[in-house]
């Protein structure tokens, strides 16, 4: 059997426990599809598991997220053949030459899209699709506030909502981020480096006023968490959303769920993406048009960094220091 690199954690702990390692080179079983990988996608959920938050068993393949080629088909698996162009989210070891997958958990990737940018595209793009299809319907006339809008899924929610009619008030750190939110799409922009907590509210509050909304904002999406909770809350209008989906500050501590009735009967969800594609329908429904909208050049996914395996350690630093904008890649 030929021999393959990988991309292994080799135990639980910071960057310095990477190490690029061959391994033989799998093959699939039964349903599933073995991948030539041709770029992964940089998570924070790879973080959790390698530091040991999400406990997995040590040495494993990083990544979870990735795009590549059809190498071969296992028993049972009759809508892939080799050569298929495809991509996934939410799988482990996808940092390998050659990664087994299921094959009901790979989606095609259309012609006109990069395998890069479909890499890049899957996990984060799936989220904000979900987030503003079915979590909250976006329509014209929607008033949204997007925080971060610069990361990863912010970039991708502001022109969503956007391409769907609505109107966005973002957040973002510093000068620089604010100004690509605002040529993402962003009528308003706040800079939350600048205005926290109260007066951070109180901007968004008078963004909202700006754009003719006294009574505040449709919904909230925010993925920031703890740092944001409050100002999300006091922004939205009466049985507005608060769409919490990530918790990139910090976890948000309980609180009294009478808030949300004072606050005129607002409702609140923290949805998860792998509820949204639980199906290989949902799945491929939601990718086909998410991939779609890149193939036609409707929506614009930015590769903030690419990175060899061998210094994938540079890549988390930069992941978890924020020192990077757009989608970080690891390429084999």
């Amino acid at each position: 059997m030929t021999d393959i690199r990988a991309l292994v954690a080799t135990s639980t702990g910071g960057g310095d426990v990477l190490a690029v390692e061959s391994r033989l080179e799998p093959s699939p079983g039964p349903g599933e599809v073995a991948v030539q990988v041709a770029a992964v996608g940089v998570n924070f959920i790879d973080v959790y598991q390698r530091e040991g938050v999400y406990p997995t068993q040590t040495p494993f393949v990083i990544g979870n997220e990735g795009a590549g080629v059809v190498r071969s088909v296992g028993e049972g698996v009759h809508d892939l053949t080799p050569g298929d162009r495809v991509a996934w989210p939410f799988t482990l070891g996808s940092a390998a030459e050659v990664t087994v997958l299921p094959a009901a958990r790979v989606v095609p990737v259309p012609d006109g899209v990069d395998l890069e940018i479909a890499a890049a595209a899957l996990l984060q793009g799936l989220t904000a699709h979900f987030l503003t299809r079915s979590t909250f319907e976006v329509r014209p006339g929607t008033l949204a506030l997007v925080h971060a809008a610069a990361g990863g899924v912010g970039r991708l929610l502001v022109q969503m909502i956007t391409d769907l009619g609505g109107t966005v008030i973002a957040t973002a750190g510093g000068p620089e981020k604010c100004e690509i939110a605002h040529d993402l799409g962003a009528r308003e922009v706040v800079d939350y480096r600048e205005a926290k907590g109260d007066d951070l509210a109180s901007e968004i509050q008078g963004a909202a006023h700006r754009l003719g909304r006294e009574d505040g904002v449709d919904v909230a999406y925010d993925g920031v968490g703890a740092a944001t909770f409050d100002a999300s809350l006091a922004s939205l209008r009466p049985r507005g959303l608060m769409v919490l989906f990530g918790g990139a500050s910090g976890q948000v501590p309980p609180f009294d769920i009478q808030r949300l009735n004072s606050g005129g009967s607002l409702f609140l969800t923290r949805p998860t993406l792998a509820h949204h594609i639980a199906t290989t329908e949902e799945l491929r429904g939601r990718a086909a048009e998410l991939l779609g909208a890149v193939a036609e050049g409707r929506l614009d996914v930015h590769v903030g960094g690419r990175y060899s395996w061998d210094d994938a350690a540079s890549a988390y630093a930069d992941l978890e220091g924020r020192r990077s904008t757009g989608k970080l890649l690891l390429l084999p």
